[in-house]
C-alpha cells in the first residue's frame, strides 16, 4: 500500500513540472487483456493514461487499470476478486505522418485484491503461490514493450499497447509447477490495450 501511494505521489509530482513545460498532454481511456505466466486464463481491465511530451519522440506516461471481475475467471475458485494496477513510465519513437510507433518502459505496481469468497487451501509449507495471494498482496511491476499512436483528427487519436510485465512474487511460496521459493521471484505477465483519446 505504502509502495502505490508514494508511487502516485512521486507520479504526480513529476506530471505537473513536466506538463508546465509540455509540448502535448494527452487523456486516453482503454481496455486492456493480461495473462500472467504463473495462471491461466486472461484478466480483462478497463483503465485511462495521462500522457505527457516534454519532447517531440519523447511521452511520459501514467497509466491506470482496474481488473474487476474473480481471477482466474471461469474457475470454481479464485484467488482474487479484483485488481488494480499502476504503471508509469516512458515512450520513444517518432512522428511519421499520422503514426508514431513507439518502445516503451517503466515501473508501478500491482494489487492483487483479496477474494471475497472461501478459499480452500491445501495444507502444506510453503504455501502454493494462489494462497499467498488470496489474501490481498501488492506485486512490484516493471513493464518493456511497445505499441502505436494512429491520429483520427488533430486532437483525437487511437492507441495499442503491448507489453510484458515483469512481478515479483513473494516467497517462501509453491510457484505454478510447484517448485519452492524460498526468496521473491519473477514472472511475465504479457498485456495488451487498446483504446481512444484526446491531445490538448
Amino acid at each position: 500500500m505504502y509502495f502505490r501511494h508514494a508511487s502516485l505521489a512521486l507520479l504526480f509530482s513529476l506530471s505537473l513540472t513536466a506538463a508546465a513545460a509540455a509540448q502535448s498532454v494527452a487523456v486516453d481511456v482503454h481496455v486492456a487483456s493480461s495473462s500472467w505466466s504463473e495462471f491461466d486464463g486472461t484478466d480483462g481491465g478497463v483503465g485511462g493514461r495521462v500522457s505527457v511530451k516534454p519532447l517531440p519522440m519523447i511521452g511520459i506516461d501514467a497509466d491506470l487499470t482496474w481488473y474487476p471481475s474473480d481471477f482466474p475467471s471461469g474457475k470454481v475458485a479464485s484467488f482474487s476478486g479484483q485488481r488494480f494496477e499502476g504503471l508509469f513510465g516512458a515512450t520513444i519513437g517518432p512522428k511519421l505522418g499520422r503514426m508514431r510507433p513507439f518502445v516503451k518502459m517503466g515501473g508501478g505496481f500491482v494489487n492483487v485484491g483479496d477474494t471475497p469468497k472461501a478459499y480452500a487451501c491445501v495444507a502444506i509449507f510453503p504455501p502454493p503461490l494462489s494462497c499467498t495471494l488470496a489474501g490481498g498482496e501488492t506485486l512490484p511491476a516493471w513493464e518493456f514493450g511497445g505499441g502505436i499512436e494512429i491520429d483520427a483528427t488533430s486532437k483525437a487519436f487511437f492507441r495499442a499497447d503491448l507489453s510484458d510485465r515483469l512481478l515479483k512474487y513473494p516467497g517462501v511460496t509453491l510457484d505454478s509447477k510447484f517448485q519452492r521459493h524460498d526468496d521473491a521471484y519473477y514472472g511475465g505477465a504479457v498485456r495488451f490495450t487498446i483504446g481512444a483519446g484526446l491531445r490538448f
